[in-house]
């Protein structure tokens, strides 16, 4: 047994367990047509059954034909500063209401107005449309509203690798960049090589090596090869990065996309924190859990450390206490 699964706790036999396996497969198993139009239905589906009700404040609005979501938390509301968040789902599924459940759980968390967006998606709209889309709501947002240093980039899936891309693309430009970086189990690398897409395989209860292969050649459709750094950031400049904070499950097949995007960012001289939750999955985040809610905890803890100065404690430093 491997070392990864040795740590993993995970009861594949739960209700809750049983429950995400069944959604998924419902959902599909891969980006082909049939298969894709059920994984989109199922994810508005949740977005409007698991996002927050309460203690927000939403206003719709649209930046050139992008429809894009503002969430506001009502109680310890600072104006100072706001997230733009990506939401994911491959590139190739999710919109407002599924970006909702993560947008909502952040502006409580941090007390920061969240700012969400429905890029356009492929197969219907490959490569760059999705990041020319998070391109010009961070172009609105900075020239209207507020300066880069009082913008955190989130992002979940292939949200995270969208963040990261236009991070890059805003260094090798030489404009300013965002106050940090928050990312929930990342999609960083779109070769589908890593280690933990077999040793997680038959723990991951959300995603299948033949779905992200799928959504990643739907995504590139034929624009290059998966390693190149416009589609697998991991392997691009990452030196000048914000500070990072990434959040992973241990039980996820996408888990070394996180572990080598820290190790990495370490290495160029830059600053990365990666949480990894023992018993958790894919932006495990999104389900109305205990696990879920210390998450979003430990993410108020980071926000916290890098915007206000208070001491940011590891999840195993807190345990100690």
């Amino acid at each position: 047994m491997n070392k990864n699964n040795q740590h993993s706790r995970i009861n594949l036999n739960n209700s809750l367990m049983k429950a995400l396996r069944a959604v998924n497969s419902l959902s599909g198993k891969s980006a082909e047509d049939t298969d894709l139009k059920n994984h989109r239905k199922t994810l508005e589906r949740s977005g409007r059954l698991a996002s927050p009700k309460g203690n927000i404040s939403i206003r719709h609005f649209k930046v050139g034909n992008i429809p894009c979501e503002m969430i506001k938390p009502d109680f310890a509301h600072n104006p100072q500063y706001a997230i733009l968040y990506a939401h994911g789902g491959g590139y190739i599924s999710g919109g407002l209401f599924f970006a909702r459940i993560l947008a909502a759980k952040m502006a409580i968390a941090t007390g920061f107005t969240t700012y969400s967006f429905e890029y356009r998606l492929a197969p219907e709209n490959p490569y760059p449309a999705a990041l020319d889309d998070g391109m010009a709501v961070w172009e609105y947002l900075t020239k209207n509203r507020y300066t880069p240093e009082q913008i955190i980039l989130a992002g979940d899936s292939a949200g995270g690798n969208m963040i990261l891309r236009l991070t890059q693309d805003l260094i090798a430009g030489g404009n300013p960049i965002p106050r940090c970086l928050l990312m929930f189990s990342p999609w960083t690398d779109m070769t589908g090589t890593s280690g933990s897409y077999e040793e997680m395989k038959n723990l991951d209860p959300v995603l299948t090596k033949k779905y992200i292969l799928d959504a990643a050649n739907a995504y590139i459709s034929g624009a290059g090869d998966p390693s190149d750094s416009r589609f697998s950031p991991l392997y691009g400049e990452l030196a000048g990065l914000p500070p990072v904070f990434i959040m992973a499950g241990r039980n996820e097949i996408l888990l070394d996309d996180s572990i080598l995007l820290r190790d990495k960012i370490l290495e160029a001289g830059g600053k990365a924190d990666l949480d990894i939750e023992e018993d958790g999955w894919h932006v495990y985040q999104q389900m109305p859990v205990p696990m879920a809610k210390r998450a979003m905890k430990r993410l108020s803890n980071y926000i916290c450390s890098e915007i206000y100065g208070v001491k940011f404690q590891n999840r195993h430093e807190q345990q100690k206490q």
